[in-house]
């Protein structure tokens, strides 16, 4: 029976496959192999698409383990002992959710359906221990948005909105529960932290404008409409102010009072911080419990016509406990708005949990906490909940009060169960206006200070206008409509940075170090705090280094430095954002109008007759002579450090422009070096397009290195590029242009150099003459056994761009030397 192996070639010769054998890559090319009694050679092997599949097959342990994060308390429970108990007894309960109730177009009672589900499911998924999930203002605003379009296109549902909103919930909930579950809590990351301040800014701004009217007491128009329209009907009808206005305009003054004195306080005595700090946190309780007995004591003989707007009766227990209603209908309502209420779900929940996981020493996992907010949000509904998110105010209050564990949220969920069930009667005059200014208040808390912005300003000054965008575009417009400006302007910039982008040439510099007042190398008795610098030899420490700076100093480095050419002919090139499609053609063309700039045909008489010379290259003009001063290009150094990986478009862009410049450089080649290579699979795309060794066609003519794909080479034999190449050979054979000695291939071993460098981690070549001025090895006392870090069946490959350097110098000398001596070729040592 055949084998795999014999399949897949049998396969491969039926639809006209050449197989690259990753398996017999043997250092054949005229390498000399390094070693010597204390190094070891290496040949490095290519990454298979076999351990590609490994790497992304999980195993039964990655199985298991995926089961157990969903579940996350099963880590910490068995350890739950008394002095985390007592740690988590702060139930944080606020008016704030039967406010945010009424943000959602909802009755009061909804915002403490969706407390007390939010509070109780968390903890089982959660893997923040401060988190508090439930009604926030901005979900409660796009909420109220869907129920009121809702509404206004099926008036069925204008007695029961709670069926659209609960509705809302599940659906939206079962998005992000399966966001979650297929772990791609990364998605998060799509959406910038200038984006969240713009919508947490333009939110509040829409929230605080809407509540206006209601702590004015002010009727008779719509909240619902765009910020800027709310404002300006709240000026028109400032006349129309009833007595509403008093008891929230003083209970918002009251609110702000409290805060300012608790803060002055903790300042004035520090030793009584948390006293403070827990005043502070109870200012809401506190307001709403005061404005409440003032409307009792005004209002407890006129139920039926109170002095100003108050809540009324608020049903006691679960009375919209069912089955949530889900059909063509209600999801047509709100499936535009759908995507919104998503993105709002995850930013907010997301952005609290990281900010106050970083504060508290602990990390979140993004993934799982999209599986808490999906499976609340889907469990919610069946108590009439709708959705919900974590709560800014309500995470702070528990962060400060020094809760232990996610088990906090079931104490909070205890005294919810019992406000819903008890305290009904009291909430019946709670003042609407009072509640009104609780929201303002909180809401307050989430517009970006002037200083947040001076920070966004000193980072990056675009993204301030981003800023001003989203905040402009929903006051103007809709929460949504910032939600997808703000993100869909920061991934424009963020595409044309990457489109646009282009690296850097670097020279050559060479430093000292300094410690103190001493130069590292010149002073053998240096030694830092923990022995860093300790030096037994001072011959062990060169006096100077050579680093690689830009050339035109674009990285902010001292311009009086005077950064020098690496070398005649010889470039080092940086990418700086990655090399990958979107990027390629952009940093190439950089890369290549450079070059040409820099430096002259290796041929400058090529051309007998001008009629002979190509449109684009149509030389000086009359009178004048090409620059000979310029040297001919030799060798390009790629420094790959901020590459993590690449594709077929950007390789084979590369190898376009490598055959453009082999002709530029014809009869010679140019040779290409690659620094800091950072993956395999990087190493592997390479290599196949034909990189990472020399490879010379025998007769010494112009060639093209193998392309992966290439619109010009469609055609075979008959291809343009073929065709091209025909034409080049033939007129270099009518020219007698011989070729040169580094093109010929030679079976003499003389001409190959198999002397090691003096840096066995790099692949260098090294002449005679390169090894006269080699700098002096240094001498060690203990015999240490040396291994190659790169194979050598990549000589090009080095491991940074000091060696990269040495070894395109030494190739360089090499082949000059030879073409001295008149030699007939060169080979590639290592």
């Amino acid at each position: 029976m055949p084998s795999t192996r014999q399949i897949s070639q049998h396969l491969a010769k039926v639809l006209g496959i050449k197989l690259e054998d990753p398996d017999v890559d043997n250092v054949t090319r005229g390498e000399s192999v390094f070693s010597t009694h204390t190094a070891d050679s290496f040949v490095e092997q290519q990454p298979t698409s076999g351990e590609w599949l490994a790497e992304i097959t999980p195993s039964r342990r990655d199985i298991a383990a995926y089961f157990k994060s969903l579940f996350p308390f099963l880590s910490w429970i068995g350890f739950y002992n008394l002095q985390w108990f007592i740690g988590d007894l702060v139930a944080v309960v606020v008016p704030q959710g039967m406010a945010y109730a009424k943000l959602a177009n909802l009755p009061v009672q909804f915002g403490l359906y969706s407390s007390f589900m939010g509070v109780l499911i968390y903890w089982f998924f959660a893997t923040s221990k401060d988190i508090t999930i439930g009604p926030v203002a901005v979900v409660s605003t796009v909420t109220g948005t869907v129920v009121a379009n809702a509404i206004e296109k099926y008036p069925q549902y204008e007695d029961t909105p709670w069926v659209i909103a609960s509705a809302l919930a599940l659906i939206s909930g079962a998005i992000v529960l399966f966001i979650g579950l297929i772990r791609c809590g990364w998605i998060v990351e799509l959406i910038p932290l200038v984006s969240l301040a713009a919508f947490m800014t333009g939110s509040a701004i829409n929230i605080a404008a809407g509540q206006v009217p209601t702590m004015m007491g002010i009727t008779g128009f719509s909240t619902r409409e765009s910020t800027y329209l709310v404002i300006i009907n709240t000026l028109k009808n400032l006349g129309k102010t009833k007595l509403d206005a008093a008891m929230g305009l003083t209970a918002l003054t009251m609110l702000y009072l409290i805060r300012f004195s608790c803060t002055f306080a903790a300042k004035k005595f520090p030793n009584h911080h948390k006293l403070f700090f827990f005043l502070s946190t109870l200012r809401a309780v506190f307001v709403i419990l005061l404005y409440t007995m003032i409307s009792w004591l005004v209002n407890m003989h006129r139920r039926s016509k109170p002095a100003f707007a108050i809540l009324g009766d608020v049903p006691r227990g679960f009375q919209h406990a069912a089955v949530p209603t889900i059909n063509s209908e209600i999801i047509s309502s709100f499936i535009g708005e759908l995507p919104a209420t998503v993105i709002v779900l995850l930013i907010e929940h997301i952005a609290i949990s990281k900010s106050f996981g970083r504060v508290n020493n602990y990390t979140i996992n993004p993934s799982q906490e999209m599986v808490a907010i999906g499976v609340t949000n889907v469990l919610s509904p069946f108590l009439g909940g709708y959705p919900s998110t974590g709560s800014f105010s309500r995470t702070a209050i528990k962060s400060k009060a020094g809760v232990r564990t996610p088990f906090a949220g079931v104490i909070t969920a205890a005294v919810v169960l019992l406000a819903i069930y008890a305290l009904t009667a009291v909430f019946f005059y709670i003042p609407s206006a009072s509640l009104a200014a609780v929201i303002i208040h909180a809401v307050g808390d989430l517009i970006t200070p002037p200083n947040t912005l001076y920070k966004f300003w000193r980072v990056s000054p675009i993204e301030v206008l981003i800023f001003f965008v989203g905040v402009f575009v929903t006051i103007f417009s809709t929460i949504e409509n910032g939600i997808y400006a703000t993100i869909c302007i920061s991934f424009a910039v963020f595409m044309f940075r990457v489109l646009k982008s282009r690296g850097r040439f670097l020279g050559r510099v060479q430093v000292h170090s300094v410690l103190g007042d001493h130069l590292i190398g010149n002073d053998n008795n240096v030694m830092g705090e923990y022995g860093t610098f300790e030096i037994s030899d001072s011959s062990l420490s060169p006096p100077t280094r050579n680093v690689f700076l830009p050339i035109d100093h674009g990285d902010g480095s001292n311009p009086e430095v005077e950064i020098t050419s690496p070398y005649p002919g010889i470039f080092i090139y940086r990418f700086s954002e990655g090399f990958n499609y979107p990027s390629a053609s952009h940093t190439l063309d950089y890369l290549g109008n450079h070059i040409f700039a820099h430096t002259r045909c290796t041929k400058t008489d090529s051309y007998e007759r001008p009629g002979d010379r190509p449109w684009n290259n149509p030389g000086p003009k009359k009178g004048q002579q090409e620059n000979t001063s310029l040297p001919t290009l030799k060798a390009i150094i790629l420094d790959l450090s901020s590459v993590n990986n690449v594709d077929v478009t950007s390789v084979q862009q590369l190898i376009d422009v490598r055959n453009q410049l082999d002709r530029y450089t014809a009869p010679d080649v140019v040779d290409w070096h690659f620094a800091c290579i950072n993956n395999r699979w990087t190493k592997r795309a390479l290599v196949s397009a034909g990189f990472g060794y020399p490879t010379p066609r025998p007769d010494g003519l112009h060639s093209r290195w193998k392309s992966i794909f290439s619109v010009a080479e469609i055609g075979g034999a008959d291809s343009a590029a073929a065709v091209a190449e025909q034409e080049a050979n033939e007129k270099e054979q009518t020219q007698h242009l011989h070729p040169t000695p580094s093109n010929a291939k030679t079976d003499d071993p003389s001409l190959y150099q198999e002397t090691p460098g003096p840096s066995v981690a790099s692949s260098i070549t090294q002449s005679a003459s390169a090894q006269k001025n080699k700098a002096p090895e240094f001498n060690r006392n203990v015999e240490t056994r040396r291994v190659a870090v790169h194979g050598l069946n990549r000589p090009l490959f080095h491991i940074d761009l000091t060696s990269a350097l040495q070894s395109a110098i030494a190739n360089v000398q090499a082949r000059e030397e030879v073409e001295a001596r008149g030699g007939s070729g060169i080979g590639v040592t290592v």
